[in-house]
C-alpha cells in the first residue's frame, strides 16, 4: 500500500491546499478505488462514479480528520455511496448476503504492493473478483486491495467485522480456484497483498493520526 506516512503527510497538506499533495493522495489510492468500484458498478461506468467519489473527497477533504488507514476506509465509503446512487438511478441493485458466521483461516499469501498492482494492471484478477458473490467481492476489494482492516471495511459496508472476516475468506478460497482455472491469472492471488488488522494510534497536536507498528492478523 506504498507508505503509510507519506500518504498521512499528503492528505495533511492537501488539507493545506497543497495541490501536489492531492495529486500524491490521488495517484496512491485511486487504482484501488476504482477496482472496488468496478466490482460494484462494472467496467463501462466505474470511470464516472470514481470521478464522482474524488469530486466529493476534494470538497469534504478539510472536514476529514485521520491517518493513511482512515483516509483510504472514507474514500471507500464516499466510492460506495456514490456507486450506490448509480445503482439505485439505473433500477439496480448488487446481490448482498448476510452472514454473521465468525471464521478462522489460515494465513493467506502474500507479497508486496507492486506486485500486486502488477497483477491487477491487467483487470483480469478484478474480472474474476466481480465473478465473486457481491458480498464478497467487496469484501476481497476493501481488505485485500484497498487494504482495509476488518472494522474499518465493515464501516464501509454497515456490517459486522466478522461478517466481512467471513465474506472475506469466503471470497479468497473461491477466487483461488477461479484463478486456478484460467491460466493468465494463474499465480495472480499470491502476488495480493495479506488482510491488515488496525493498528494503535496516537493523536498528534496536529489532529491527524499517527500510527505505530503495524501487525498483521490472519483471518
Amino acid at each position: 500500500m506504498g507508505d503509510d506516512a507519506e500518504l498521512t503527510a499528503a492528505v495533511l497538506a492537501a488539507q493545506n491546499g497543497d495541490e501536489t499533495a492531492f495529486r500524491t493522495v490521488y495517484r496512491t489510492v485511486h487504482p484501488r478505488l476504482l477496482g472496488y468500484v468496478r466490482t460494484l458498478v462494472g467496467d463501462l461506468d466505474a470511470e464516472d462514479v470514481s470521478s464522482e467519489a474524488w469530486l466529493q473527497i476534494a470538497r469534504d477533504l478539510e472536514r476529514f480528520s485521520g491517518d493513511a488507514d482512515r483516509f483510504r476506509g472514507w474514500a471507500a465509503r464516499i466510492a460506495r455511496n456514490r456507486a450506490l446512487d448509480h445503482i439505485r438511478m439505473r433500477g439496480r441493485r448488487p446481490a448482498t448476503v448476510a452472514d454473521e458466521t465468525e471464521l478462522t483461516g489460515r494465513p493467506a499469501e502474500s507479497d508486496t504492493a507492486g506486485e500486486a498492482m502488477e497483477a491487477l494492471a491487467t483487470g483480469r484478477t478484478l474480472d474474476l473478483i466481480a465473478r465473486l458473490p457481491q458480498d464478497q467481492a467487496e469484501a476481497v476489494v476493501l481488505r485485500v486491495v484497498m487494504g482495509l482492516d476488518a472494522k474499518t471495511a465493515a464501516e464501509t459496508l454497515g456490517k459486522r467485522p466478522g461478517a466481512v472476516r467471513t465474506a472475506a475468506h469466503r471470497g479468497l478460497k473461491k477466487l483461488a480456484e477461479l484463478l486456478g482455472e484460467d491460466p493468465e491469472t494463474a499465480g495472480a492471488l499470491d502476488a495480493l497483498p495479506s488482510q491488515r488488522e488496525p493498528r494503535s494510534r496516537a493523536v498528534t497536536s496536529a489532529g491527524v493520526t499517527h500510527t505505530c507498528a503495524r501487525t498483521q492478523k490472519d483471518m
